[in-house]
């Protein structure tokens, strides 16, 4: 996926890729408690709690537009009025669609349409916009503060962990006055926050990941492990009872924060190159369209998913329906090709560039990042660029 500056990272696209498959899985395996696959089975092999418990992709797709910007961003002036405008551009068409599609269906299903578009209007700010748009609230939440963020990152490299400790503080405070914090933190940037913070920092660091493949599997293996527990425990929606009351959800954000930003640095820094194979050919390709494939797999995948348990296999084996998410997911991928050359290019190809060069005492109104932090340190994008 090219983006408004000219740069095209496929490394990124095979993560993008990633976190939109782990989604994919996670409505196909089980949108509600109810879905075609037990919810509470415990997979044997922990890497797979990470596709039972899916619902974590998104926040995998936040670390990476973090770390995406800052490389996007990284020492050049900004001009914040065509950032927007570029945002709006590339997030709007698709999203304003959606809504009207999702609008149509409820209209034809004859649902009162009154509810819903107040539920659309709340949406600009809290997480009630249809089939997944309430994680687009939380990317324009995140490029509000992005001057912010950029001109703190530029005085203090490690500014991102003072955010991510002071959201610890927020969840825990919220968690003391209300009994939980699951409704907020997977569902707004008061939990989302850490990934993005966590992804700016790793690329400030990231030569520090390249070529740790210990340390990598080290991270994998033990991120696996703490899902697998957390899968165990109930997960999403059977910790206790939804949404949960234990503390584990103030932490949650954090823990993600941390191996997805490190896994992005490491991958990028690491195997950027010479990774032209079929496997990361489709991965590139679902990556480029992560953000139709996002959006619109809501329209169909539980019902795939109950057609299949019901009319070709049963779907109570997690690693079976796994497999068939798979194949399903690369039937997306025509479709998000679709979507993307229809709803989304066409808006594309009027961005404009809202990077330049460092800006000089003649043009105080722009702010830049700068180039590096100190000197021994090697120096915000989302699932959509």
């Amino acid at each position: 996926m090219r983006s408004s500056t000219g740069e095209h990272y496929p490394a990124l696209d095979h993560i993008r890729g990633f976190a939109a498959f782990m989604v994919f899985t996670w409505h196909f395996l089980h949108e509600s408690p109810e879905g075609p696959v037990p919810y509470g089975f415990v997979p044997a092999l922990p890497i797979f709690s990470l596709l039972d418990e899916g619902h974590t992709g998104v926040s995998l797709f936040m670390a990476l537009s973090g770390y995406l910007f800052a490389k996007l961003l990284d020492g050049k002036q900004i001009r914040y009025l065509p950032f927007f405008a570029n945002r709006a551009l590339r997030l709007l068409p698709l999203l304003l669609a959606v809504i009207c599609i999702e609008a149509c269906r409820r209209y034809m299903a004859g649902q009162h349409m009154d509810e819903y578009f107040t539920r659309v209007g709340m949406g600009f700010i809290f997480p009630t916009l249809p089939n997944g748009g309430w994680s687009i609230t939380i990317e324009a939440h995140f490029y509000l503060l992005l001057p912010f963020l950029l001109m703190a990152s530029r005085r203090f490299l490690f500014a991102p962990l003072l955010f991510i400790a002071a959201a610890i503080v927020l969840r825990s405070v919220l968690y003391v006055q209300i009994g939980e914090v699951q409704s907020a933190a997977p569902l707004t940037i008061i939990g989302h926050g850490d990934q993005f913070l966590a992804g700016i920092l790793a690329f400030h660091v990231r030569a520090y990941a390249k070529d740790r493949h210990w340390l990598a599997l080290f991270v994998l293996v033990a991120f696996s492990g703490f899902f697998w527990w957390f899968d165990a425990a109930g997960g999403f929606y059977q910790l206790e009872r939804y949404p949960s009351p234990h503390w584990i959800w103030i932490i949650l954000p954090t823990l993600e924060a941390a191996a997805y930003s490190f896994a992005i640095a490491y991958y990028d820094t690491s195997f950027s190159k010479n990774r032209t194979g079929l496997p990361f050919k489709v991965m590139e390709k679902a990556g480029s369209y992560s953000y139709s494939i996002y959006l619109l797999h809501l329209f169909f995948v539980m019902q795939l998913a109950e057609f299949i348990n019901t009319n070709i296999m049963s779907l109570s084996n997690l690693y079976v329906a796994c497999l068939w998410s798979g194949l399903c997911f690369l039937a997306m991928i025509p479709i998000g090709y679709l979507s993307y050359t229809c709803i989304e290019a066409p808006f594309l190809r009027l961005r404009v560039r809202y990077v330049g060069h460092k800006p000089t005492t003649a043009d105080p109104s722009a702010v830049s990042v700068r180039a590096a932090a100190v000197p021994k340190w090697p120096l915000l994008s989302r699932f959509v660029p």
